[in-house]
């Protein structure tokens, strides 16, 4: 009996050539639990970011609210603003500052038309008869400052505002100077005011709906 010769088979079968049959090593289980955690890993980021999703959409609430029936309405509203003095509430002193006649009456009489009061009309005194250089100049006193003089400037925009803490009474002075060709053109003039006098109007015009779904 040959030394390679299975026990028991007597001889009968014999084992040639140089091939023998080989074993598979066992598969490995860590490559199997690999992938089970990587699916499991994979799942809880989609469903996490299925979560932020409805989020987005629902804003928070857990209900989807994309239907049109669903939208609601945000109402941007302007801040309030203080109303200041009307010109019919505002009493103006024109002066002429100029060597040109008749600027006086002239501006004071637009003023009239544009709805404000008018005081004295005249020639300046020496503290300003010729020494306002710019087009103008706005005198009042100290509690004008924020309340009759900025209405009054929509008149004419580019003259200096002043306030004199001695003056008495709401009365404001105009002093017309060198440059001084014309009061503001009245459109822009008399939009200026109403946003200053009526500002509920303005924002009552610039409000706006925004529809958010």
């Amino acid at each position: 009996m040959s030394m390679l010769t299975p026990p028991g088979m007597g001889g009968k079968y014999r084992i040639t050539g140089d091939t023998y049959p080989r074993m598979r090593p066992p598969r490995r289980r860590g490559r199997l639990v690999a992938a089970v955690v990587a699916s499991v890993a994979a799942l809880g980021v989609a469903g996490w970011g299925t979560l932020q999703l409805i989020d987005v959409f629902t804003g928070g609430d857990g209900s989807v609210s994309g239907n049109a029936a669903d939208c609601r309405t945000k109402v941007a509203k302007a801040a309030p603003v203080k109303a200041l003095p009307k010109p019919g509430t505002i009493t103006v002193n024109v002066y002429n500052a100029t060597t040109r006649s008749g600027l006086a009456k002239q501006t004071a009489d637009e003023l009239k038309k544009r709805g404000f009061k008018i005081g004295d009309v005249g020639n300046a005194d020496k503290q300003f008869d010729k020494k306002v250089k710019g087009t103008g100049m706005l005198i009042g006193p100290a509690t004008a400052l924020d309340t009759t003089l900025p209405v009054l400037s929509t008149q004419l925009t580019d003259a200096e505002r002043r306030t004199d803490a001695a003056r008495k009474g709401a009365v404001l002075d105009l002093v017309i100077g060198d440059k001084f060709k014309a009061l503001t053109l009245r459109p822009a003039a008399d939009s200026a005011v109403t946003k200053l006098t009526a500002p509920e109007q303005v924002a009552a015009v610039t409000t706006t709906k925004k529809k958010t779904c």
